[in-house]
């Protein structure tokens, strides 16, 4: 098994920031974003890792950059601890497999949700108002329902707590009409291409989040795309409208921390051995549905570490 990482330590290097995953440090006029095996829930970071976590996190997010090439550019340099700067090489133990090297860019200050089925704030605000993010919806839509077509739902990028749902026109007039108009047509576009590609291979993506930034003038895709943990993702198998639906992300850990006596604030309770592993399984088992291979197999071809 590989070594599991709670929290980086980078001498020389400035940290950026620390998220409830990712560990994020300048390099030059680049950035490092590691992928921690650390997991979050109800907004509070919990003590144990999750085995190959970050991992499971770069490598699709590699995976679906080069899927959407021909769709939209992104910020990706290089995720080989080999071609990274020098002063990096006494840290490769911290960077192979869970890192990428991207260019900075200028970020959008709004998360990029398309929904292609009602789910999550978005069916409550649905129960509440028929609407989501001001979007009026058919009148008797039950829980996971496919919508009649994905939906672009903004909200806003929030350093601690819940994101907040907001409506296009709000986004507009933040960023602008046209840069709003490009966002919504790259958000959807992305969105129904690795949409219909998850179906083919057994995943129902059904709703999802992705950040843009500029450089040189030019919008491109940033961050983490379509994971686990930016993503609602559901067995096809298991699929059905009118109640919640399985997923490949923390529903173990969430149905967990339900059954306790805890008030959903720091410090996060331990987590059970049972759940750790369920929780890691489920990660793993997107992956392989998504790329038709194991984790090790697809680090050890594109040289992002030992496999051994």
């Amino acid at each position: 098994m590989r070594n599991s990482i709670l929290r980086t330590e980078i001498p020389g290097l400035e940290l950026r920031r620390r998220g409830k995953v990712r560990d994020v440090y300048s390099v030059g006029e680049d950035l490092l974003i590691i992928a921690t095996d650390r997991i979050s829930a109800f907004d509070v970071v919990l003590p144990n890792p999750i085995p190959n976590k970050g991992f499971v996190l770069t490598a699709l997010s590699l995976f679906w950059f080069e899927l959407l090439g021909d769709v939209v550019k992104n910020h990706l340099i290089s995720t080989r601890a080999s071609e990274y700067p020098s002063q990096l090489d006494p840290y490769r133990d911290q960077l192979e497999g869970r890192s990428m090297l991207v260019v900075k860019t200028d970020v959008f200050p709004i998360e990029c949700v398309a929904r292609g089925y009602i789910s999550g704030s978005g069916w409550k605000e649905y129960r509440k108002t028929g609407e989501v993010c001001g979007i009026r919806l058919p009148e008797g839509l039950t829980e996971s329902d496919r919508l009649p077509e994905p939906l672009f739902t903004p909200s806003t990028k929030e350093e601690t707590g819940h994101d907040i749902n907001i409506s296009e026109k709000e986004v507009a007039n933040r960023i602008g009409e046209d840069a709003t108009r490009r966002l919504k047509d790259l958000t959807l576009t992305i969105y129904s291409k690795a949409a219909d590609y998850a179906l083919e291979n057994g995943i129902i993506i059904a709703d999802t989040k992705f950040e843009f930034g500029t450089k040189d003038g030019e919008i491109i895709l940033i961050d983490e795309v379509l994971t686990p943990d930016s993503s609602r993702f559901w067995p096809k198998d298991s699929y059905g409208p009118g109640r919640p639906q399985q997923s490949f992300d923390k529903q173990y850990v969430r149905d967990y921390l339900e059954g306790l006596d805890w008030d959903k604030t720091p410090p996060g309770p331990e987590l059970p051995r049972e759940i750790i592993e369920r929780t890691s399984e489920k990660y793993l088992e997107a992956f392989k549905l998504l790329t038709g291979r194991d984790l090790e197999v697809w680090i050890a071809n594109r040289g992002m570490g030992n496999a051994g």
